[in-house]
């Protein structure tokens, strides 16, 4: 009798270390997934901030909870499912999919770049929210969750792709922590940024000299803040789509771009000290520059192109 309870507990704590080490399995693929739609979140936080601008305060905080709900919604219910199935049935897909992704987001970055050097910035994308009221809160919501949708689809497949050898279930799992995590990550930075400044008034009304510079300090530096995010997320926009454009034809048979940029990171690689740096330099503003490239084709063939037929007299 003893021997069998033993035996049993033997059994107990064999399941509970499979069970551990499954854990430990799934954070660390979710980790690593995470890791790989970094670029892609850094724009999602960097864009939402100017859906909450031009309102109330006290309305700031439940727009962004709105959002947040919304965007959860699209990557659990509508886009996990989705990638889900393309993986199981469909695996060939995801290369052109993921592509076609890094394709929109390399012109975004590039349209961004184009409306800054031209000085034709779209009124509907930069000009704040000032008008009040129930009816323009919830177009606004509809608007970022629309945006979050094309953002967090690439975010999943990114994911998806990381882990696509995994087990059925466990994909399942470490897509659903994905989506979780980097809704919580994004949109609690999110509402972090939209109350910096509220929070910097609030200390700079404090007695105490030096809170109160802090809090000076905060309402300044907001702007600046808001600024480098969208600088940040327009890098990351080319960097992101470039990668995934060079990872993409290298998989689909043309090696030589990514073979390239391979050869150039090994060859700062070896540079005593910071060599593991110039290699993540090389690679991100090697990407950056396809990325700008095929971004400023398709912005050449949307936008240029159809301005300058216009401008021909007709015959």
């Amino acid at each position: 009798m003893a021997g069998g309870l033993a035996a049993l507990l033997d059994d107990i704590a064999a399941l509970a270390k499979l069970a551990a080490a499954s854990v430990d399995d799934v954070g660390a693929a979710a980790g690593r997934a995470s890791a790989k739609a970094a670029g892609v979140v850094i724009d999602d936080t960097a864009v939402t901030p100017r859906y909450v601008h031009g309102f109330q305060p006290q309305r700031e905080l439940p727009i962004v909870r709105k959002i947040a709900f919304g965007s959860l919604r699209n990557k659990l219910l509508f886009i996990l499912p989705a990638a889900l199935l393309l993986s199981q049935f469909l695996p060939w897909l995801l290369t052109p999919i993921l592509m076609v992704g890094g394709t929109y987001l390399a012109y975004e970055g590039a349209e961004k770049i184009w409306e800054l050097v031209s000085g034709h910035a779209k009124e509907h994308t930069t000009t704040p929210v000032a008008v009040q009221g129930e009816d323009t809160e919830k177009s606004m919501v509809r608007g970022a969750i629309r945006t979050d949708f094309i953002l967090s689809a690439e975010i999943m497949v990114i994911a998806l792709n990381e882990v696509a050898d995994e087990p059925f279930l466990s994909r399942t799992i470490i897509l659903a922590v994905v989506a979780l995590a980097i809704t919580v990550l994004v949109y609690g930075v999110v509402g972090l940024i939209v109350k910096m400044d509220d929070i910097g008034l609030h200390l700079a009304e404090r007695r105490n000299g030096a809170v109160a510079a802090i809090g000076r300090g905060l309402v300044r530096a907001m702007p600046k803040v808001l600024s480098v995010l969208s600088t940040v997320g327009i890098v990351a926009m080319l960097w992101v789509g470039g990668h995934i454009l060079l990872a993409g034809v290298d998989e689909l048979g043309w090696h030589a771009p990514y073979e390239l940029l391979h050869h150039l990171e090994e060859a700062v690689a070896v540079v005593p000290g910071v060599g593991g740096l110039l290699a993540w330099l090389v690679d991100t503003l090697g990407s950056a520059l396809v990325g700008l490239v095929v971004g400023a084709v398709v912005v050449g063939i949307l936008h240029l192109i159809p301005k300058r037929k216009k401008a021909e007299p007709a015959h």
